[in-house]
């Protein structure tokens, strides 16, 4: 098995499952026994490395590495986390390769990125090429559910001319994509026993009302002028909870709603528009509650002027193709970053059809032309 092949098998065997705020419990849970991991693998080489704490028990990890004479600093940027592993058909923490393929939770989101990079950011620091952009890297955490690393990442940096931001893009650039806020609206109600439902106020029927006027929002956002790149916002209500028994009355009911933001558009900006639909639709919001959001992601459109030409070649030396320029429709930790300042874009081995499924797995031929076009992209941008 070669260095990175053996590198990945031992990311991969860590767990280092976000719960993504559900009530799980387990040894698996969090990056702790990663960061551990990674921490060592720096150390052990002789590379400085600082834990920058975000939550109890989870830190961002950063190196950095001073090219001669730089000109510019390039951040990498990589997440510790994994989806959990509800469903999985293989052992998620026992890697497996076949066929030129490895197989387990987290080999393509984003582990296989972070091999690469661990071995494009050593490959720097012991051959120091002329010319090369100093680079940081930083191992984030929580990037599957609310950012919390990037967030705190992109508040601390200053003086980076360029992330690059680890995720399977089947090696191609991400310049631009879409953001999202994630917020729950609650229905009240009041119980009573369900013989005598006139004496109480059901609060599923109370939020069937706002369900069907959230639809045909979602419809109306379809048909508003798209993205030249990334096509129209979208709404969506993905969970309801609601009611205690069948013989009761519900005196709540809550949804959870994800609407996906196109560049221009904020959260509040967002979250007012859904108000203010629900309010001209229904009349009023009596009963009706809003959470705060939870997730505050923005999009991306990262302006690449001048950086396209040394990307592309840096990606064709690696990988003997030019790489598309492409948008995508989910959510990456540049956009914490790009909203703070620092221009980014995404680029990684992998496929993200291959993220989160139950056999998840990455090609390992991508993972080393990865490796190599990491470290090609670091000497371009010098």
């Amino acid at each position: 098995m070669d260095e990175l092949t053996r590198l990945l098998s031992e990311l991969v065997s860590i767990p280092s499952v976000n719960p993504m705020g559900r009530a799980l419990s387990g040894p698996e849970l969090l990056e702790t026994r990663l960061s551990a991991y990674l921490e060592s693998w720096f150390r052990d080489r002789g590379l400085h490395v600082q834990r920058q704490p975000v939550a109890p028990g989870r830190d961002n990890l950063l190196a950095r590495y001073d090219a001669p004479d730089a000109r510019r600093t390039v951040l990498f940027d990589v997440h510790q986390d994994t989806v959990p592993t509800d469903g999985m058909t293989i052992p998620p923490f026992e890697p497996r390769v076949e066929v030129g393929k490895l197989y387990g939770r987290g080999a393509c989101d984003v582990k296989a990125s972070m091999a690469a990079m661990l071995l494009a950011f050593e490959r720097l620091c012991r051959e120091r090429p002329q010319g090369s952009a100093s680079v940081v890297l930083a191992c984030t955490v929580d990037e599957e559910f609310t950012h919390l690393g990037s967030s705190k990442l992109a508040e601390t940096q200053s003086g980076i001319d360029l992330a690059v931001v680890a995720e399977p893009t089947q090696l191609n650039v991400v310049h631009c994509h879409k953001g999202a806020t994630r917020w729950k609206i609650r229905a009240r109600g009041v119980a009573c026993h369900s013989s005598t439902p006139e004496r109480g106020v059901n609060a599923i029927y109370r939020m069937a009302h706002v369900v069907a006027a959230l639809a045909d929002l979602a419809r109306d956002l379809s048909r508003t002028p798209p993205h030249p790149i990334l096509g129209p916002p979208s709404l969506s209500v993905g969970r309801i909870e609601g009611g205690l028994s069948v013989n009761i009355v519900p005196d709540a009911c809550t949804i959870e709603i994800d609407r996906r933001m196109i560049p221009g558009e904020t959260p509040s900006g967002c979250i007012e528009q859904v108000r203010k639909f629900l309010v001209d639709r229904l009349g009023s919001l009596d009963g009706v509650e809003f959470d705060p959001p939870w997730v505050r992601m923005p999009a991306l459109d990262t302006q690449l002027g001048d950086w396209v030409g040394p990307l592309s070649e840096a990606v064709k030396g690696a990988t003997g193709r030019t790489p598309e320029l492409i948008g995508v429709p989910f959510g990456t930790d540049a956009g914490p970053l790009g909203a703070a300042g620092i221009p980014g874009v995404v680029f990684g081995p992998g496929d993200i059809a291959q993220a989160h499924t139950r056999d998840e797995w990455v090609e390992l031929d991508q993972v080393h032309q990865a490796a190599e076009a990491y470290y090609r992209i670091a000497c371009a941008l010098g």
